[in-house]
């Protein structure tokens, strides 16, 4: 059965934050492809607006640093398109690798501005609003570097607070009706990652060597966790984080025994 086939998400409101590129990107020709109906919430409006063209969807401007922005946004969707069945959480600011004496404070403040507190906006603003009508589905986007020790001084601690922040609201909001999850991906073939390499002069093959599939994630693959944990399928499942990584973490502790062994090779 296709995706398009399934239409699991028949008249359903889907909210996207940062829902213009990348995984957020991803995720809504997911969910539109299973019928819902998409709001792409992003500051980039003419990106938003371009992707809601092409999916019959809605776009709409939100700034995730701002409270009023989520608010206003919410209010606005709630009013125009109607109540919302589900959020996901996808907007969010990379970092580059830094030592702390190098890495400016203002940088710190507008990663964990954005990537903790913007996420933790959005879950109240629309995550009070499904447990006020008793249902709802809420995903965030975390990373495993929140899961591990990185040179990432502020994004790593961003993302750890999210899966923290996912956890409390679960227990918060279960009662009420309304799951929450996480999915923490790995290193991911995004346009902005792949930006971000380059601009250093390096490349992704240290990223994907150290995952025991020995390879890198596609958008698509992250897409597809949340569209799971978005869905009924997932009706029993609150509270988890779960890491789409092609097993980065599972496989950093083999270095220290000569590193992950190649291909099973049968002998002849």
């Amino acid at each position: 059965m296709t995706h398009q086939q399934t239409g699991r998400f028949q008249n359903r409101c889907i909210i996207v934050t940062g829902g213009a590129s990348g995984i957020g990107e991803a995720c809504a020709r997911r969910f539109a492809a299973e019928n819902a109906r998409v709001v792409i919430a992003d500051i980039n409006v003419t990106g938003a607006s371009r992707l809601a063209k092409e999916l019959a969807g809605e776009a709409i401007e939100m700034d995730v640093a701002s409270e009023s922005s989520i608010e206003a946004a919410a209010e606005q969707i709630e009013h125009e398109i109607g109540p919302v069945d589900g959020l996901v959480t996808s907007a969010g600011v990379l970092q580059g690798s830094k030592p702390p004496h190098l890495f400016d404070i203002e940088e710190f403040d507008r990663v964990m501005n954005i990537d903790q507190r913007g996420t933790y906006l959005a879950c109240r603003a629309f995550g009070t609003r499904m447990a006020k009508r008793g249902s709802g589905a809420i995903v965030n986007i975390a990373s495993i570097t929140g899961m591990r020790s990185t040179p990432l001084h502020s994004y790593s601690p961003a993302k750890a607070a999210v899966i923290s922040i996912t956890e409390c609201l679960a227990a918060e909001w279960g009662r009420s009706g309304v799951r929450v999850n996480a999915v923490s991906p790995g290193y991911t073939l995004t346009p902005g990652l792949e930006h971000a390499v380059v601009s250093r002069g390096g490349d992704t093959s240290n990223m994907s060597d150290n995952t025991a599939l020995g390879r890198m994630i596609t958008p698509d693959e992250i897409a597809n966790a949340v569209v799971f944990l978005s869905s009924d399928e997932a009706s029993a499942i609150t509270g988890a984080n779960l890491p789409v990584d092609a097993g980065w973490l599972v496989a950093g502790s083999w270095n220290t025994y000569g590193g992950l062994r190649p291909a099973y090779q049968p002998k002849e």
